[in-house]
């Protein structure tokens, strides 16, 4: 059985997917989890405290399944390729995951308490991507992470909303990959 901590937060996922932060109801948490919302306050304190946790899991779950698939690269820019695309994948725990993390972007907006936590998470991200392309022989990657991480996010959103089919993100994606190995020098 998983772990109520967990359980909460991959429903707290599933619920801000559904319906956004700004409308978000612990009630709708428990109620998706299957427990009582004082288990909620017990786990997570507060409202904002369960957002911060919620963010926490969503991109520890995206390094997992994107890690999972660029362990298995030949070489680094293969990795940096697979560690992308893990983002465009048409799986539930990605589809839920991506938009969660888009609900929790936009809303950081209008809750300032979700800013830094999400710039951390962000940073992170960029952080991890940047290290591939220096691995690949780039001498900017610090930008060249940033713009490809950026258009990720709104590929993703395009992708999500219907506007784009998946294999079209993909297949920008794997272009603006190349043109930024290219232009970084590597």
């Amino acid at each position: 059985m998983l772990d109520r901590r967990q359980k909460i937060l991959e429903a707290a996922v599933r619920v801000i997917a559904r319906s956004g932060v700004r409308g978000l109801r612990v009630e709708k948490i428990a109620a998706e989890a299957g427990i009582s919302t004082s288990l909620i306050y017990y786990h997570f304190t507060n409202r904002a405290g369960l957002l911060e946790k919620t963010l926490e899991f969503v991109s520890d779950r995206a390094a997992a399944y994107t890690g999972e698939a660029a362990a298995e690269a030949a070489d680094p820019r293969a990795e940096l390729e697979l560690l992308l695309l893990g983002e465009l994948q048409d799986i539930q725990a990605v589809r839920e995951n991506s938009t969660a993390w888009g609900e929790l972007r936009a809303s950081a907006v209008f809750t300032p308490e979700l800013r830094e936590p999400l710039a951390a998470a962000t940073r992170t991200w960029v952080d991890e991507v940047a290290e591939v392309i220096r691995r690949v022989g780039g001498v900017e990657a610090g930008a060249a992470a940033e713009r490809l991480t950026g258009l990720v996010e709104g590929l993703s959103e395009r992708w999500l909303s219907g506007s784009m089919e998946p294999d079209r993100a993909r297949e920008l994606l794997r272009g603006a990959i190349a043109l930024e190995l290219d232009r970084v020098g590597a």
